[in-house]
Parts: structure tokens; sequence; C-alpha cells
């Protein structure tokens, strides 16, 4: 009986082969779409990080702060993670940035999203007193 059924089966020779042949092609367009899939979604966070990346726009001369990442490496309330008070000295493409101390001393070139512009100046500070109580 089982040998019967074997035979029965196996009988089609040419009609299994198609089968297995749209089996196969079904599994390949699959993996096409997971390919397809894969690169949108890696498109998508591409623009996603570009877009939480500040632009920054510096000109030659401007005075800058310097982010420090190994003041950070032990965190306190009185330290600054920037430092230092530094002068544009040339901008290179891809957002290298050449700094100069104020004295003019030593220059090196930084990643443009370690630095930030430095508003000196006075700025007015206005005291706000706050009434406790009934205000009678």
């Amino acid at each position: 009986m089982a040998f019967w059924a074997i035979k029965k089966l196996t009988f089609n020779m040419e009609a299994s082969g198609e089968a297995r042949k749209l089996q196969l092609l079904e599994l390949d367009e699959w993996r096409l779409q997971a390919y397809e899939n894969a690169k949108i979604y890696k498109e998508s966070m591409k623009r996603w990080h570009d877009h939480s990346i500040s632009k920054k726009a510096f000109e030659v001369g401007q005075k800058v702060l310097l982010f420090n990442s190994r003041l950070c490496l032990f965190p306190s309330k009185l330290k600054s993670c920037w430092s230092g008070l530094f002068i544009i000295k040339e901008i290179y493409p891809h957002r290298m940035v050449e700094l100069t101390h104020e004295d003019g001393a030593n220059t090196f070139t930084v990643n443009g999203q370690r630095i930030k512009t430095d508003f000196e100046g006075n700025f007015d500070r206005e005291k706000i007193s706050i009434n406790q109580g009934n205000p009678e």
C-alpha cells in the first residue's frame, strides 16, 4: 500500500518540478522584498539621524567654546564641559574647523559638532520677587 502511494506521488515528475520552481521563485521574491524593506528602513533612519544633527553656521574670526568630553567622565555640578575661548581660524568642508587660542598661540583642528558660539557681552538680568502670603 505504501509503495503504491509513493509511486502515485512521484509519478508526475514534470508537475512536481514545476511546483518546485514556483516555490523557489516565490522564495526569491520574498528575499528581494526583504532587501528592499531593509534599504527603506536604513534610509529613513539616516534621514531621522541627520535631522537630529544641529546645523551650525560659523564664520572665520568668531569666538567659540570647545566641548571637553574628558570632563564629562567625572560629572559634577561645578565643572563645565565647555572649555576655553577660541577663535575660528579656518573652516574646512565636512564640518572640520581649525581653532586657535585667544592669544594666537596654538592651532588645532576639531569637529564642528564639538564647538558652540560664545555669546559674550552684558546681559540684562532682572530680579523677580515673589510675594508669599496674601497680597493685602
